[in-house]
């Protein structure tokens, strides 16, 4: 079922589905909740899901009173967004996973409100700042969006994510990815790089938590290289990952039953 929750100048829409334990799904760049559609069958059954739609994605709606259009301003004020969503919905300590730039704000959510959260997730998604070389690759893209526009920048984008061979053996079902592209703005999709670009380094984040951390890398994600991952896995006290092997940044459709069986697991065994 679909919802909506004020918060500040932003609705935000989000779907709830299952009941115990609460499991929030955070989506990534150029995607919204329906990224995770594909694990919806399988989890609703064993945890109550909480999935929004991030400000500027999806069904959530920006109103700006003054016609800026700022969707949010860093990592961390999103990471407030999904800390008041979570507080309007239930009391309990949730488990968070977060996919890519869903895990840069599961990151910061769990240095903000670490007494929140049961344990947390990346998938396919890193503690580290971006290098100079990944800052000029997104503000190369930010100038892309500034003059051809985000459907046509989300065109070229999306379909490197997905590794060769399933870009290749399942087209419609990128091409449907890429078609979902048309609700973003330029404005949510350069917002949502510039916060990238200051994220600073979460390694600390990680380093001796006390809580559970699940990894989930691919062997062909060229956007979070598995080699930057496994420098990260050791740091928990906890850690659970898994590699998926020749799966690129979206596991969540590239693996489905691998992904479904990783994320049951977890949450099984946490709660």
């Amino acid at each position: 079922m679909t919802h909506t929750f004020p918060y500040q100048n932003n609705t935000i829409s989000y779907r709830s589905l299952g009941i115990g334990q609460p499991v929030v799904l955070l989506h990534g760049f150029g995607e919204d909740s329906h990224i995770f559609n594909r694990q919806i069958e399988v989890l609703q059954h064993h945890c109550r899901l909480i999935i929004p739609d991030l400000p500027g994605s999806g069904s959530s709606v920006v109103n700006d009173p003054v016609g800026e259009k700022v969707v949010f301003s860093s990592i961390e004020s999103m990471a407030d967004c999904v800390a008041a969503l979570i507080q309007s919905i239930t009391e309990q300590p949730v488990i968070l996973l977060g996919h890519s730039m869903g895990g840069y704000i599961t990151l910061a959510f769990a240095e903000k409100y670490p007494e929140r959260l049961k344990a947390f997730g990346l998938l396919h998604s890193s503690a580290f700042a971006d290098s100079e070389e990944k800052k000029t690759a997104r503000r190369k893209s930010i100038d892309f969006i500034q003059k051809q526009g985000a459907f046509a920048f989300l065109q070229t984008a999306i379909p490197g994510l997905f590794a060769e061979g399933y870009q290749k053996e399942h087209a419609a079902e990128v091409a449907e990815l890429v078609e979902n592209g048309k609700q973003f703005t330029s404005e949510a999709l350069i917002g949502y790089y510039e916060a990238m670009i200051v994220r600073t380094d979460k390694t600390h984040v990680l380093r001796g938590s006390k809580m559970p951390v699940l990894f989930v890398l691919g062997t062909a994600d060229k956007a979070v290289p598995m080699e930057d991952v496994l420098k990260q896995v050791h740091l928990p006290d906890v850690s659970y990952f898994h590699v998926l092997e020749n799966v690129g940044h979206m596991g969540m459709w590239e693996a489905t039953e691998q992904m479904n069986s990783i994320i049951l697991k977890f949450i099984t065994d946490i709660d």
